[in-house]
């Protein structure tokens, strides 16, 4: 019987079931535990995004045919070493959707109507400082979106309809006739863009391209009224630059999601700014979506075991040569 190791803690019982109707199953651990070693024994493994798919780990796991990663991001797996292996790489890049949308557009309102320093000063007496919340509608804005895959074209879709926003994007891979329905704007250039907007989102994957895109130069093209929100890769955006222009409130304000190292240094410079909203990576983390993304990672993996080819098999060129 094949074997699948879970490294996700918390994985619901009910994704357990299904993958034991067919497999073995061990876990769930943690990225912290002694996962490197389980790995060498199993067919496949369900894993979070911390622990490093290396061509070395790989070399060290001789049984392993399938790598599945619930969401969207594979940035954690040498892709081309697992292909060479034949180790299938599924995930589930539709289930997160929601999730991050709706935390991209609450940041949005959060940033530009200062509900989260509202809600101090609403603490102290006489509502010292209620002068200094003057917020500002989302109606009328300009959004400029990098990315315009599953999460940026539904913030788009909201944000034009529901408030009323233009909608401008810089993304050099998109679907023109797509885009049209989601009344997106496309920008070719993105220096061009970038001055023309009220909040930056970034909803683009990290590559070669991706990485560091949002340099010190292109932070400083932001009006000192924008917002900037990260809720993709952190490497996408220069962090201790964007760290920088905070503190010289060269720009209104950020809100992140991700960091290039989880959890932060507690002497990292953007925790200790107020114009920085964080969150501890929680873009897909509601109850839903993680069963989604769980279950849908477990009925791929499954599949691969049928000899059925899955629905999203991220190293598509491996299928016909893949390990059996």
């Amino acid at each position: 019987m094949n074997r699948v190791l879970i490294v996700f803690p918390d994985t619901p019982e009910s994704v357990i079931e299904l993958l034991r109707r067919e497999t073995q199953v061990s876990g769930p651990i943690d990225a912290s535990d002694d996962w490197e070693s389980a790995l060498r024994n199993v067919e496949a493994v369900i894993a979070t995004a911390q622990p490093q798919f290396t061509r070395q780990v790989m070399d060290q796991a001789p049984r392993l045919r399938v790598i599945g990663r619930p969401g969207i991001g594979v940035d954690n797996v040498d892709v081309e070493a697992a292909t060479a292996r034949g180790v299938c790489i599924v995930n589930t890049p539709d289930a997160p959707t929601q999730p991050v949308v709706e935390k991209v557009i609450g940041w949005m309102l959060a940033l530009s109507h200062r509900l989260f320093p509202a809600d101090q000063i609403a603490r102290v007496p006489q509502w010292q400082g209620r002068s200094a919340l003057m917020g500002n509608d989302l109606a009328g804005k300009t959004l400029g979106l990098i990315g315009t895959g599953r999460v940026g074209s539904r913030i788009a879709q909201i944000c034009s309809n529901a408030f009323g926003m233009r909608v401008i994007a810089f993304d050099p891979y998109a679907n023109v006739e797509r885009v049209k329905q989601f009344n997106i704007e496309l920008i070719a250039n993105l220096d061009e863009m970038i001055p023309l907007v009220d909040f930056l989102s970034v909803n683009c994957p990290l590559t070669s391209e991706t990485r560091g895109l949002i340099d010190e130069r292109r932070l400083r093209m932001l009006k000192p009224t924008a917002f900037l929100i990260n809720s993709a890769r952190a490497p996408v955006v220069d962090e201790m630059a964007l760290a920088q222009v905070l503190e010289e409130k060269c720009i209104a304000g950020a809100a992140l999601d991700v960091f290039n190292v989880e959890p932060p240094p507690l002497d990292h410079p953007l925790l200790k700014l107020d114009n920085a909203l964080l969150a501890p990576h929680l873009g897909s983390f509601t109850q839903e979506a993680m069963l989604r993304m769980l279950m849908q990672t477990a009925e791929q993996v499954v599949q691969v075991f049928r000899g059925q080819r899955p629905v999203n098999l991220v190293n598509a060129d491996v299928w016909e040569n893949r390990k059996k």
